[in-house]
């Protein structure tokens, strides 16, 4: 059901990452490259890191997670940060989901790292109770912060 992405994989992840944008209400973010994919998947120091999930009956790739290291300076291990999980949604409900991220936690613990931390959009109630249910906790009291476009632009340029 999960395999490790392949180079050849790079089109269905682009497809995946579109979708999944477009469930966020946001497809004018999606604009990453086949060319951007394949070199931080695939190049010479791959950054990112990729699960596909596959029908056990047909083979049909039906989901991804993408991923990195990151790491807890209290803690002094490395984690996962888990940059996009997607299900589609005739697929949803068939245990996907939990597989890529049981498949991550595997990771976490053959590596030793301590901890697998994401992003849920506040509105996303189905996605919630269902990381709430694998005893997935949010992180009240911490806002994400981020800077991009012109405001990073302006900064990088100070």
């Amino acid at each position: 059901m999960i395999r490790t992405a392949e180079p050849s994989d790079v089109p269905l992840i682009l497809d995946l990452i579109r979708e999944l944008a477009d469930y966020e209400k946001a497809p004018q973010e999606a604009v990453a490259t086949l060319e951007q994919l394949h070199e931080v998947l695939f190049g010479a120091n791959p950054a990112v890191f990729g699960l596909i999930a596959e029908d056990d009956g047909t083979g049909e790739p039906v989901g991804f997670a993408l991923w990195f290291r990151n790491f807890s300076t209290w803690r002094g291990t490395h984690g996962v940060y888990l940059e996009d999980l997607y299900v589609r949604p005739s697929a949803r409900g068939g245990g996907h989901g939990k597989a890529l991220l049981t498949e991550l936690a595997r990771i976490c613990v053959r590596r030793g790292y301590s901890r697998m931390e994401w992003s849920v959009l506040d509105w996303n109630e189905p996605s919630i109770g269902f990381y709430r249910s694998i005893g997935a906790v949010p992180m009240d009291g911490w806002s994400v912060f981020r800077l991009t476009d012109d405001a990073l632009s302006a900064l990088g340029a100070e």
